[in-house]
């Protein structure tokens, strides 16, 4: 059990290192963009069981409003008293709130009389939003310019999280004066995207000279909901941002991570054009009613240029993603991810999944299938987190994580299966008692070498050899001092023949030594060799004595001596004899 607990030890320490080296390699962008893409495959199959709030209603600039314009209204931009008599029409039917998805900045086609009749709107309706925008142009080009107090929210931050460094601008580009002096309805347009160009993200408030201010999207939905909203918000020590029921969770630059309610034109739309023959009194039906709806204008035509990319759709206008943003506020549904520690313990706990897995399959294909099913269903438990919950649980880290553990065990796993496998072949190849091969594999090994020699046309040797009087050593000195003899005598041949050479017991008191690509007379030669050193060694008596062992040999080579394994084995035995029945200690 210890064993197994130090071998899914050692594989998940293994991986946490590999994954320490992977971020310090500053490859971990490289896992934070796939684990983008996982999320927007999440959101598209989520998209679909999320539906649009229907008091989000749109008054889009679409292509046959843009077209209606230049042939009716003769120019681009349309002139800024339109977008009065717009806001006129619709206040007739209480709207909650009008939003402008529009920067209505200065420039030199501006028509002062037209400015101060929008402005004129803002001032008399106070559920009218129009947009700001900030950014980082040098002071040279544009001086940065103070917004009133009216437009800042102050907030109080009980979290160490947000600091916002990310929506920190340094320049504001104007928008029309009166604007600015007749309301406080005005709110950032700034956008965040991923490095790979998708929106994935919106600000909550962005900081501007040591100020914060409302993204517009965040301010619709804070005044829709909160009739007289406070210019002062909290967030508290779990970075969510709180007013009325509501909380929204931001991350370190005060983003917040939007859920999407599906591809372009999920939300009900009505267009400029049908608005302004409306206004003109033609007959044409809007399919759409304004009473206590949030209302955006903005612009949905290709040719207009005001479309993102976002995870359930390429081309998404810029107006849509605001009414998703106030969706998500009103349904209380943003995207939460989770953190770093629950990535690491759920990486463990898939890691201990499959090192149980590991260990109690033997099949690597069980293995696989099982490991595969582990990861699918850890992939549709982060597609239902997100789903029902909200959660945005990481994919990529803990399946890599996983995948490092696995192929880390498997290594170890059949290293130590090959070291047992080792081990259990040592056994039963091996002699337990002298450490030399076995007589199996003396027999293995004389058949292969006589193979080999027949095949090339070499030739090879084999020396008997038989401990002399060994019997007396295990009547007078007793079996224990029989064995020391045995493993003496063994480790003397062994030290003293070439690495090629194989050494067996042959049994009983009897050993054999193969010798691979040695004729007769080199043989013999070693053979008296091995003969006078074992000679010269002294074993150990039980009566702390010693005594000189010796030993008879005899030598047989192939092809001149035999032509079979078992000729060879006796012709040597037959010289073994010779020498012992000639005074022993010596080749015969």
């Amino acid at each position: 059990m210890l064993k197994k607990f130090l071998y899914i030890l050692f594989s998940i320490t293994a991986a946490l290192l590999f994954f320490y080296g992977f971020t310090h390699a500053g490859l971990d962008a490289f896992v934070e963009g796939i684990e983008n893409k996982t999320f927007d495959l999440r959101q598209s199959v989520t998209a679909k069981y999320r539906k649009p709030c229907p008091k989000i209603v749109l008054i889009t600039i679409d292509d046959a409003s843009y077209e209606y314009a230049l042939d009716n209204i003769g120019e681009w931009p349309l002139p800024r008293g339109l977008y009065a008599d717009v806001v006129n029409f619709v206040e007739k039917q209480n709207p909650r709130i009008i939003a402008f998805d529009m920067l209505f900045v200065k420039s030199a086609k501006n028509n002062a009389a037209e400015d101060k009749k929008l402005a004129a709107v803002f001032k008399k309706y106070n559920n009218v939003i129009t947009s700001m925008n900030f950014d980082y142009q040098p002071e040279d080009l544009r001086k940065a310019q103070d917004l009133p107090e009216k437009l800042a929210i102050s907030i109080k931050n009980n979290s160490l999280d947000p600091h916002f460094e990310g929506n920190t601008f340094t320049n504001y580009r104007p928008i029309v004066e009166e604007i600015i002096q007749n309301t406080s309805n005005v709110g950032s347009v700034n956008i965040a995207r991923s490095n790979d160009g998708i929106l994935r993200k919106a600000p909550v408030l962005v900081k501007y000279h040591d100020k914060f201010y409302p993204q517009m999207a965040f301010l619709a939905a804070y005044s829709a909901i909160e009739k007289n909203p406070a210019r002062e918000l909290k967030i508290d020590e779990r970075s969510n941002l709180h007013f009325a029921d509501k909380h929204i969770p931001l991350d370190e630059d005060g983003n917040t991570i939007l859920n999407w309610y599906g591809p372009q034109g999920s939300y009900q739309e009505v267009p400029l054009y049908k608005i302004i023959k409306k206004m003109k009194g033609e007959p044409v039906e809007l399919n759409a009613d304004f009473n206590d709806k949030i209302v955006f204008v903005g612009m949905t035509a290709n040719s207009l240029f005001d479309l993102k990319t976002t995870p359930t759709d390429k081309l998404f206008p810029g107006v849509e993603v605001l009414a998703t943003y106030v969706n998500n506020v009103l349904d209380n549904n943003f995207i939460s991810k989770t953190g770093t520690l629950c990535t690491i313990l759920l990486s463990v706990l898939i890691s201990l999944i499959i090192g149980f897995i590991t260990l109690k399959f033997v099949s690597v294909s069980a293995m696989v299938f099982l490991t595969f099913l582990t990861y699918m269903g850890y992939t549709i438990f982060t597609f239902q987190m997100m789903k029902h919950f909200n959660l945005w649980v990481e994919l990529v880290s803990p399946l890599l994580f996983a995948t490092i553990v696995f192929i880390a065990m498997l290594i170890v796993k059949y290293l130590i299966k090959s070291k047992d496998f080792e081990q259990q072949y040592k056994l039963a190849t091996t002699d337990g008692l002298t450490g030399l091969y076995n007589h199996r594999y003396f027999q293995e090994q004389m058949t292969s070498a006589l193979e080999h020699a027949k095949r090339y046309q070499t030739e090879f040797s084999l020396i008997i050899i038989d401990i002399d009087y060994f019997k007396k050593f295990n009547d007078n000195f007793g079996h224990q001092c029989g064995d020391r003899v045995l493993r003496a005598v063994a480790q003397t041949l062994k030290k003293n023949v070439r690495a090629t050479d194989i050494v067996c017991r042959y049994g009983g008191e009897e050993m054999s030594i193969i010798l691979p690509n040695i004729g007769h007379e080199d043989a013999v030669f070693t053979a008296q060799k091995l003969c006078k050193m074992v000679s010269e060694q002294e074993v150990r008596t039980n009566s702390d004595k010693t005594t000189n062992v010796t030993i008879s040999l005899g030598v047989a080579t192939f092809p001149q001596d035999a032509e079979t394994v078992q000729d060879m084995i006796k012709s040597a035995d037959e010289r073994l004899y010779h020498a012992k029945e000639n005074g022993r200690n010596q080749v015969g």
